[in-house]
C-alpha cells in the first residue's frame, strides 16, 4: 500500500508540473492539499515522509483525533478544515486547524473572531461560495459574497485568503471555476481553492491555487470512520 501511495503521489506532482507549464501557471502558485479524511495517522505519516506538508480534513472530530498528535510530531505540517463547520465545533477547529475553508455566514465569522481571540490562535479563512446556488449545499450565495468578504475584512483583518468552491456534480465545472476566479479577482482575493480528484486539471486551467485531492493521493477510501 505504501508503495502505491508513493507512486500516486509522485505521479500527481509530475502531473502538476505539466499542467502548470501547459497553462502558463507558476508552479509555486498551485498547491496540493492532500485530503486525509477517514485515513489513519499512520497513512498520513507516510505521505508526510514523502514530502507533503498540507492536508485537509472534513470533520472537526478527525482534526482532534489525529492532528493534535501529528502536529506535535510534524510541526511544519498545516491542516485545513474543508468540511462544514458547526457553531458548537468552532473552538476545536480554531485550536487545531491552520486554515478554515468553509466560512459562509456572519454568525460563524463572529464566533471564529471571538474564540480566536480567547485561544490566541488565528487560523486563516476562505469563504465557501455556493457557486451553483444549489439548495442542498452549504456556502455563501454569490450575491451575498461582497458583504461577507467586507465583514470578515473589518472584523478579522488580514486573515481572509480567498474563495473555496465545489461546482455542481452533474455539470461541466469549467464555467464555475472561471466564475470563481473572476469573483476572487474582483474582490481582491488572491487564492481560489477549487478542484478535486476528478476535475483538478480543469480547475488549474481556470486559475485554481489550491487543489484538494484525496483518493488521487491516498487511493480508494475504505470503511474506516472517524472515532
Amino acid at each position: 500500500m505504501d508503495d502505491a501511495i508513493a507512486q500516486r503521489y509522485q505521479d500527481i506532482l509530475s502531473g502538476l508540473d505539466q499542467l502548470a507549464k501547459r497553462h502558463e501557471r507558476d508552479r509555486e502558485d498551485v498547491v496540493l492539499v492532500a485530503v486525509s479524511k477517514t485515513f489513519p495517522s499512520e497513512t498520513i505519516e507516510h505521505v508526510v515522509q514523502l514530502g507533503q506538508s498540507i492536508f485537509g480534513e472534513n470533520r472537526v472530530q478527525e482534526l482532534q483525533d489525529k492532528w493534535v498528535e501529528l502536529k506535535q510530531k510534524y510541526p511544519d505540517c498545516r491542516v485545513h478544515l474543508i468540511g462544514p463547520l458547526q457553531s458548537n465545533k468552532v473552538r476545536k477547529a480554531v485550536q487545531i486547524a491552520d486554515v478554515i475553508e468553509t466560512v459562509d455566514r456572519v454568525d460563524l465569522v463572529d464566533r471564529i473572531v471571538r474564540i480566536s481571540a480567547e485561544e490566541e490562535r488565528l487560523p486563516d479563512l476562505f469563504v465557501q461560495v455556493n457557486i451553483g446556488e444549489e439548495p442542498q449545499k452549504a456556502g455563501c450565495l454569490p450575491s451575498d459574497l461582497p458583504d461577507l468578504v467586507a465583514y470578515i475584512r473589518k472584523h478579522y483583518p488580514g486573515k481572509l485568503r480567498g474563495l473555496m468552491v465545489i461546482p455542481p456534480a452533474d455539470e461541466e465545472p469549467a464555467p464555475y471555476f472561471a466564475w470563481t476566479r473572476r469573483l476572487a479577482d474582483k474582490l481582491g482575493l488572491l487564492e481560489c481553492s477549487m478542484g478535486m480528484s476528478g476535475d483538478y486539471d480543469v480547475a488549474i486551467a481556470q486559475g485554481a491555487n489550491l487543489i484538494r485531492l484525496g483518493s488521487a493521493v491516498f487511493g480508494p477510501r475504505g470503511s474506516m470512520q472517524p472515532s
